[in-house]
């Protein structure tokens, strides 16, 4: 049977934007705690504040961007969100001093949910229904990618001491971004008199999309077992005298979730969502396991082969999910619940447990995470699993 079309001009734009708005992202997020140290004296807790507090201002701007969205247009919010984006970006060239550093990464964080958001949203209405969770898989490699070139060029050119440079190549991807959107063809959404009347109205519910939550609530905690990673790596590897092996940790991570993404998309779509859930979840915890019990730098990177499978798949699919069990009309608001949740793990989970590694040391918190994982499946059967249909062969 002949499929409808995926790889569309559309499809590449969007998917294109996205990647450039994560690379941006990652320099930033991977340089900004040595640049505060190193230019504006900030101590470690406020370099680590500098940081964090990007991700509160995605977290607020995902919040009301899913509502812009839905109520002023998809294209337009995309357009606000990357210019936005863009002037926050050339403030870093004025920051002398901490607190100004705080008020434009909180921005900065705004600017990056609200076109983060935006391109999420767009994507989900350009890829067919039939192929959803295979579409979907393939967008988010964009944001893999950007995970693994972004980490990996701005610490090479932060140790280089060149702050700057990280700050011109995120202008020059986002200029070029915002010329690409021009090109970019976004179907046309239409509401009925209903729709338009909840649309404008004030309440909770119109700022998340209540069906999205359960699988959100799920997020929140795989974000938080991801954070552990994210923020504590690092530190953990020159603990077990594994720098070197650690440096590679997220480009082994980004390159499994780019081998598997195909496949795990097209089976979310031929076989159902539990067909792929369930492992994710144990691929996951048997990441987390492995990383607790790394004495030398091949099982470092054979547990950045699990992560990726595992939250990697995760990521893909509960997105896809969000939007599934959502109404057409709140793609948009689906999408910035989804990753409102998401990044509400991962900014607070650092805080959190930060105050568990004291007591149980870095080994403690990552065999930690792994009960908190598989506890995520069992709670993902009675929010999702056991709701959906029986699994379809291929």
């Amino acid at each position: 049977m002949h499929q409808p079309r995926l790889w569309t001009k559309n499809f590449l734009i969007d998917a294109v934007t996205n990647l450039f708005v994560y690379l941006v992202y990652y320099f930033l997020m991977v340089t900004i705690a040595a640049y505060s140290s190193d230019h504006l004296q900030a101590s470690p807790s406020e370099a680590g504040l500098a940081s964090g507090i990007f991700i509160l201002g995605a977290l607020v701007a995902r919040i009301f961007a899913g509502r812009a969205i839905d109520q002023v247009g998809q294209k337009k919010i995309l357009y606000c969100g990357l210019v936005f984006y863009l002037i926050t970006t050339l403030l870093y060239f004025v920051a002398n001093n901490l607190m100004l550093l705080f008020v434009i990464r909180f921005l900065h964080g705004a600017g990056f949910g609200i076109s983060a958001t935006a391109t999420g949203t767009i994507v989900a209405g350009i890829i067919p229904c039939a192929r959803r969770g295979e579409g979907t898989s393939y967008y988010a490699m964009s944001a893999t990618l950007a995970s693994a070139i972004g980490p990996f060029l701005g610490m090479m050119l932060i140790r280089q001491g060149d702050f700057d440079t990280v700050l011109i190549l995120s202008v020059i991807l986002l200029a070029a971004s915002l010329i690409a959107t021009f090109f970019l063809t976004i179907p046309e959404v239409k509401f009925t008199k209903e729709q338009m009347d909840k649309i404008k109205g004030f309440s909770l519910h119109y700022f998340f999309e209540i069906k999205a939550i359960p699988i959100s609530i799920i997020g929140v905690l795989i974000g938080l077992s991801f954070s552990s990673i994210l923020s504590f790596l690092t530190s953990y590897t020159r603990e077990i005298n594994l720098v070197g092996p650690g440096s590679f940790f997220f480009v082994v991570y980004a390159a499994s979730i780019l081998i598997s993404r195909p496949l795990t998309g097209r089976w979310f779509d031929q076989r159902g969502e539990n067909f792929v859930m369930y492992p994710s979840f144990f691929l996951f915890a048997i990441g987390l396991l492995i990383l607790s019990q790394a004495h030398h730098g091949f099982l470092l990177l054979l547990a950045g082969v699990f992560v990726g499978l595992g939250y990697g798949t995760f990521l893909s699919s509960a997105q896809a999910i969000a939007i599934k069990v959502s109404p057409a009309h709140n793609m948009g608001l689906a999408t910035s619940t989804f990753f409102s949740f998401i990044d509400g793990g991962v900014g607070i989970g650092p805080f959190l447990l930060g105050f568990l590694v004291p007591a149980t040391g870095f080994r403690g918190m990552y065999l930690g995470m792994v009960f908190v994982v598989f506890a995520c499946s069992f709670l993902y059967y009675f929010l999702h699993g056991k709701k959906t249909p029986g699994m379809e062969t291929a």
